[in-house]
């Protein structure tokens, strides 16, 4: 007797949904599912930045009253409608030709018609639906679209001091993450950074300041300088019994954009009750690279200063990654601007600053061809979705930066993570995405080793 039974999928798009759902920070985003003929579910939601880009893709919103304007029901309306009927009857496995359907439906050069959010929800709903119709974990499927033939989990980026948009600017630098540098595998990663971590939450709390948390789930201690903030860091590495520079070094994030003042030309550094000019800013960064840790600086500069990041990268760009975030919002001609004019040497990836998986993997792919190096991020407003942890070992990317080890947002991409790395074919990144590493040890370690 003959079996109808096809083993074949049916991986063409029946069914395409939007729904408004809740960010990390209460505000409304998109989730979308995407159904294939043979009833497999993708199912992927978007998430929000604070500190935003001004060439990032459209976010859509709908003004009014509801959620103070935040709404999402015209892009979902879009998601339903327009992109539903383009999507429906074509192959999930044919993200590319996809997403060029979804940015030829939009017409516009950032998604602005549409909504960046609608599109993107779609794409990656399409990737989960095409992934799990072919038994694929969704980082092997990702790495067959972006061409990685050895796939690595990467080493984490983990916030532990917050300031600028991301804590009400209770310090006027944004972010200052730690890198596990002694780590061999992931395991031991997460478990040095949560050592680390516990330990910032002792050294504030004897210090008497807040342990609130800020929006990426790190710690918030209202510090007055970049300097202060770095002492602090050195000094939580040592009560974890951590060796500064060597256990641990330090990524930071500027966020110079927000310190921007376009009046006067110049950078705004309130709680330091002073203005600074781009000079004195790289003055700055190089004073902190000097003297502790430092692997990796993320916007130090405004996203139109060029002049500046051309000058930053002269002078430090061959012992640190200069990260541009907000300079590059993942945007290809950005990023090609940034690698003909030796602005920077690296690319902080946000699937929601490109608006497709497919740009999204191009800009990775742009950026390892002229050697600078790219870090997979999260945004401020998260969702449930461990997507970009798939998307970093697919790409091996080398480094993703999530936020803290806390908070259900940013735990569930580290989880998956840990579920990857169950596949014991992949190796662990470790610094070799820092190529440029030569750290300085702060003064009090230099004495220690004397």
């Amino acid at each position: 007797m003959t079996s109808s039974h096809n083993s074949t999928p049916d991986t063409r798009v029946a069914s395409v949904r939007g729904r408004q759902i809740f960010d990390s920070r209460g505000r409304p985003t998109v989730e979308v599912d995407v159904v294939t003929a043979s009833g497999v579910l993708g199912r992927a939601a978007v998430p929000s930045g604070a500190s935003t880009g001004t060439h990032e893709a459209w976010e859509l919103r709908d003004g009014g009253s509801d959620y103070a304007g935040l709404g999402v029901r015209d892009a979902i309306a879009h998601v339903d409608e327009e992109i539903a009927a383009v999507v429906i009857g074509r192959d999930a496995v044919d993200q590319r030709s996809v997403d060029a359907a979804l940015r030829e439906l939009d017409g516009t050069q950032n998604l602005q018609r549409l909504g960046a959010n609608a599109v993107l929800g779609t794409s990656l709903a399409l990737s989960r639906a095409a992934a799990a119709a072919q038994g694929l974990p969704l980082y092997r499927w990702l790495a067959l679209l972006a061409g990685t033939t050895t796939p690595s989990l990467p080493m984490p980026m983990v916030n532990i001091l917050s300031g600028g948009l991301h804590a009400g600017r209770g310090m006027d630098v944004q972010d200052f993450l730690a890198v596990p540098a002694s780590a061999r595998t992931l395991d031991e990663a997460l478990a040095l950074v949560g050592r680390l971590r516990s330990a910032a939450t002792d050294v504030m709390a004897d210090r008497g300041l807040t342990t609130l948390l800020a929006d990426e789930g790190g710690l918030s201690p209202g510090l007055e300088t970049g300097r202060a903030a770095l002492e602090m860091m050195v000094e939580a590495t040592e009560r974890a019994g951590l060796v500064p520079g060597e256990d641990i070094v330090v990524a930071i994030d500027v966020a110079a954009h927000a310190l921007w003042d376009p009046e006067r030309g110049d950078y705004h550094l309130a709680r330091e009750c002073r203005h600074a000019s781009t000079e004195e800013m790289i003055e700055m960064v190089c004073g902190w690279v000097a003297d502790f840790p430092v692997v990796s600086v993320e916007d130090a500069l405004d996203e139109e200063d060029w002049a500046g990041w051309r000058g930053l990268t002269e002078r430090i760009g061959d012992r640190i990654n200069l990260i541009g975030d907000d300079l590059f919002t993942t945007n290809p001609d950005r990023l090609q601007r940034g690698i003909e004019s030796a602005a920077g040497n690296g690319v902080l990836v946000k699937v929601n600053q490109n608006g497709t998986l497919s740009g999204t993997l191009d800009v990775v792919a742009a950026a390892r061809a002229a050697d600078f190096v790219p870090v997979i991020s999260a945004r401020s407003g998260e969702t449930e979705d461990a997507y970009i942890s798939d998307l970093a070992v697919a790409t091996a990317a080398g480094q993703i930066k999530i936020g803290s080890v806390r908070c259900s947002d940013r735990l569930s991409k580290y989880n998956q993570l840990v579920r990857i790395a169950e596949d014991t074919s992949l190796m662990f990144a470790g610094m070799s995405a820092y190529p440029h590493h030569r750290v300085s040890l702060p003064a009090r370690a230099r004495a220690s080793r004397a």
